[in-house]
C-alpha cells in the first residue's frame, strides 16, 4: 500500500457492529488478501518443485494466515501432476523482541 492510499469507504463492506465505530476506513480487502495468498501458495509449489515443503506456523498471531495459505498448497498438491510432501508443525513465541 503506498502512503497517499486513503483506503475504501466502510460503507462497501459488511462490518460487525462491534467494529463500526471504531473503523474509520478498510486499506486491505479481505478478498485481495486471499487472492495474494493464493499467488503466494502457487509461487512457493513452483520454487520448492518437488522438494519436501516443511511448513513452520508462529502462533497464535499466524493461524489464520498459515492455515488459508496451507489450505491453496494443498488444493494445489492434489490438482497437480505431482504430489509434493508437506510437513507441518507450530511454534509459541514468547516474546518477540
Amino acid at each position: 500500500i503506498r502512503n497517499e492510499e486513503s483506503g475504501y469507504n466502510k460503507n462497501l463492506f459488511c462490518i460487525p457492529k462491534h467494529y463500526e465505530e471504531d473503523l474509520e476506513r478498510v486499506f486491505i480487502p479481505h478478498g485481495l488478501i486471499l487472492d495474494r495468498t493464493e499467488r503466494l501458495a502457487r509461487d512457493i509449489m513452483q520454487d520448492m518443485g518437488s522438494h519436501h515443503i516443511v511448513a513452520l506456523c508462529v502462533l497464535k498471531g499466524g493461524y489464520k494466515f498459515f492455515a488459508d495459505l496451507l489450505d491453496h498448497i494443498k488444493a494445489l498438491n492434489q490438482n497437480g501432476d505431482k504430489s509434493v510432501p508437506i510437513t507441518v508443525d507450530f511454534v509459541r513465541i514468547k516474546s518477540y523482541c
